[in-house]
């Protein structure tokens, strides 16, 4: 069985430029939601890489300091893909001086992009965005929504394309040997349906068990879907404190 396990986040992409899988130009996906279930330290070693002119697809951009924050600060970042990014003044300031690119999607359109994109799927049609300028250059089509069925009603509906990566990083709690992952609780967000929808897909994690020490059945992500995992110990940020 291939060794997926590497000591720190920094050897776990150092030799992924030799390979081709880190290159000026290229695509990654970063899962999290805020700062929670980010893979903070792959963050930090992907800017050490020194790689420029990234694509990133992710649900938000982190803060100004901390998660996809650092690449901004940097300008690695040249496009974001994403669906909030309001906690983040580099970023504003960044997109307002026209040097960063933006596309916006509806979070669940996102979502389906992604999953969609590791499903194989090239594109679907969804509602959501239909009428507004998300649907600009897209293909319009009216179709019956399923619980219209032979009701004769139908709503215009737009074609968005499925996403893949070079890159995936991802955060789990717990991994065995394997790869196979598990997520806890509102850190599953992103994470497992881009663990599947790029051509590379690191981990980083809170645990390693032995290889079958999990039930099957309790296996968010197989892994399969995993090149190579790497533990850390995370630093809990509160993206908004509130304080009496």
């Amino acid at each position: 069985m291939v060794e997926k396990r590497y000591e720190t986040a920094v050897e776990s992409l150092a030799d992924l430029r030799e390979l081709g899988i880190i290159h000026d130009g290229m695509t990654v996906m970063v899962g999290g939601f805020g700062l929670c279930g980010i893979p903070e330290h792959l963050i930090r070693a992907l800017r050490d890489t020194g790689v420029t002119d990234i694509t990133c697809i992710s649900n938000n951009a982190g803060v100004d300091d901390w998660g996809l924050g650092l690449l901004l600060q940097t300008r690695q970042i040249k496009k974001m893909v994403s669906s909030y990014v309001g906690e983040n003044a580099i970023f504003e300031k960044q997109f307002l001086d026209g040097d960063l690119e933006v596309e916006f999607n509806p979070q669940g359109t996102l979502a389906e992009r992604i999953r969609a994109g590791g499903a194989g799927i090239p594109g679907f049609y969804t509602p959501s965005g239909a009428g507004t300028p998300i649907a600009e250059g897209k293909d319009t089509r009216n179709f019956q929504r399923p619980s219209d069925l032979g009701r004769g009603r139908e709503r215009a509906y737009i074609l968005e394309t499925g996403l893949y990566a070079d890159l995936s990083l991802v955060k789990a709690h717990r991994a065995d040997g394997f790869g196979n992952l598990q997520y806890r609780m509102t850190a599953r967000n992103f994470n497992p349906m881009m663990a599947t929808a790029a051509k590379f897909v690191v981990a980083e994690v809170e645990d390693i068990v032995a290889t079958g020490e999990f039930d099957a059945d309790q296996i968010h992500t197989p892994g399969s879907y995993i090149d190579r995992i790497v533990r850390t110990v995370s630093e809990r940020r509160i993206e908004q404190r509130t304080v009496r």
